[in-house]
């Protein structure tokens, strides 16, 4: 799931970098897709964007239900992190420096469930080599003012 407006805009109006925002309106139905999924695939920005927050998201005052729902299927979930850069990464993470076709191909054939892509240049790459095999839009119940085009931000 990558939240991306119809016209392929994201940006995360709270920060002002690119990445992806949840809502409360719409987290309690994607938890209920997620508890079914078998890994995260992320690029860096979406994996450091959410790595900041994973280990205490369901321990402030002010975490809803479905966000510390959210937060507990996140930590239990095998991430892979598309990255060039990165050096080290925690939690049930692995770091991928390419996307392999044949690799994906593998990871996509073990039994558990889809797996969630997320990150704007990532989710091209798989687009590029045709390794998406659903797309699953949802629409919250929120707007947006300021977007930065996928396009602009690869």
């Amino acid at each position: 799931m990558m939240p991306v407006s119809l016209d392929g805009s994201f940006e995360d109006l709270t920060t002002g970098s690119t990445g992806t925002r949840s809502t409360t309106s719409c987290t309690g139905t994607s938890n209920q897709e997620l508890r079914t999924m078998s890994a995260f695939l992320h690029g860096r920005v979406t994996h450091e964007l959410m790595a900041g927050i994973r280990p205490t998201a369901d321990a402030g005052p002010s975490s809803t239900g479905s966000v510390a729902e959210f937060a507990g299927i996140w930590r239990n979930m095998s991430e892979i992190v598309f990255s060039r850069t990165l050096e080290r990464v925690d939690w049930n993470t692995t770091v991928a420096r390419d996307v392999a076709v044949e690799d994906i191909l593998a990871l996509n054939a073990r039994p558990g469930g889809d797996m969630v892509l997320g990150g704007a240049g990532l989710a091209a790459s798989f687009m590029q080599y045709d390794l998406i095999d659903e797309y699953r839009i949802h629409v919250p119940a929120s707007t947006s003012i300021r977007c930065s085009s996928a396009e602009e931000n690869p």
